[in-house]
């Protein structure tokens, strides 16, 4: 009886098509071509990055940093357990343990202050993720770092224009991970890349990127040849998807915009909740907001159960995130024990609304009418 409003539809410019075109016809869709040029040059002159290589994925950009970082078996790397699995696997995949930090009771980012309680003589990394694209304490972050010689992987795959005390989000690490995915802010379908903020990691990153080879000093003629050097895989996007994103980027300003007013919007219609004693997204004073999603965090797992199921019932398409990585089926028995009551309150309580760019006003306050509605009666 109600038209869908879906939970995300991608964004199209109308140039995205075309660029692809001029990919083709320039006669090299494989990597590195002139969209994945021209993506670079944006990321490293525009907003401040050392160094970016675009990868098939953000999960791609984790394990390349696990690579660059030579996580061994045995060593230990601190994150949120309240993140997407790629963050975590990148490490288990060179034998690391993981050991997962709380939640703040102020949003969901990794508990800063329980850090140096939880640094061992293994602990190499900390990888700080900046949900919903709000920055993590990167102050207390990086202190901790300095302090112990650690490295920090900023997952910022919802971070994308958004900052830290007027710093780009992934300008702060030593490394850092993006994503492109249909869902983000900016989109390729699938997508992701590494930013290097560190540029001793360079050199070694290409290789990896180039599955072990010298490959990309050989195109530039900085060799006469190129061969297997180094551990690697092939984390080199393709330029046709390269260009979707370069149409994306030319429309970026307009995006943020756009999807700010959507984000204020929601939080206007339904600030009244917080005297229910729901949660609403929460910015530090050292954080902006970057409109990537916009969350309710609920008084209790059957409450968001009915909320979602009501929405449903109106056409309006409502998820929850992540669930606790430390309770998972595959990593529970290698948890140690420490209850993090956070991390499971925002697992069992978050609730996410429809936020894309062709989300009208008119589609946002039915949803926003449908929410009050269901507290008005709950």
């Amino acid at each position: 009886m109600y038209p869908l409003i879906p939970f995300n539809k991608p964004y199209f410019s109308g140039n995205e098509t075309r660029y692809i075109e001029q990919a083709v016809r320039c006669g090299k869709i494989s990597g590195d071509g002139l969209f994945t040029q021209r993506v670079h040059g944006f990321f490293e002159q525009q907003l401040g990055f050392q160094k970016v290589l675009l990868t098939t994925s953000c999960t791609d950009a984790l394990e390349m940093a696990a690579l660059l970082l030579n996580i061994q078996p045995g060593d230990e790397v601190l994150m949120p357990s309240f993140t997407f699995v790629s963050a975590a696997n990148a490490f288990v995949l060179r034998g690391a343990k993981v050991v997962f930090v709380d939640s703040t009771a102020l949003n969901p980012n990794i508990d800063a202050a329980a850090l140096e309680s939880l640094i061992t003589p293994r602990t190499r990394a900390i990888v700080p993720v900046h949900y919903a694209g709000i920055a993590c304490d990167m102050d207390t972050i990086q202190a901790v770092a300095d302090r112990h010689g650690l490295a920090v992987v900023e997952d910022a795959a919802h971070a994308i224009d958004s900052y830290h005390r007027g710093r780009a989000l992934g300008s702060l690490g030593t490394l850092a991970a993006f994503s492109f995915h249909e869902t983000k802010n900016i989109i390729s379908g699938e997508g992701g890349m590494l930013a290097i903020n560190d540029l001793r990691f360079g050199p070694r990153a290409e290789v990896i990127r180039e599955k072990g080879t010298t490959r990309s000093a050989f195109f530039r003629g900085e060799v006469d040849k190129y061969g297997w050097v180094d551990v690697g895989s092939s984390f080199l996007p393709s330029d046709i998807i390269a260009a979707y994103l370069w149409a994306q980027i030319e429309n970026l300003d307009d995006i943020q915009r756009q999807r700010r007013a959507i984000w204020q919007r929601y939080y206007s219609a339904l600030e009244s909740l917080a005297q229910l004693g729901l949660g609403l997204p929460m910015l530090p004073e050292y954080a902006t907001n970057n409109g990537h999603l916009f969350y309710l965090v609920c008084r209790s797992l059957a409450e968001r159960t009915a909320l979602i199921a009501h929405l449903k019932q109106l056409g309006i398409w409502a998820v929850f995130h992540y669930l606790s990585l430390h309770k998972s089926p595959y990593y529970a028995a290698q948890h140690d024990g420490r209850d993090l009551p956070w991390t499971d309150h925002y697992a069992d309580h978050l609730v996410r609304l429809p936020l894309f760019y062709e989300l009208t006003p008119n589609d946002q306050a039915r949803i926003t009418d449908a929410v009050l509605g269901f507290y008005r009666t709950y």
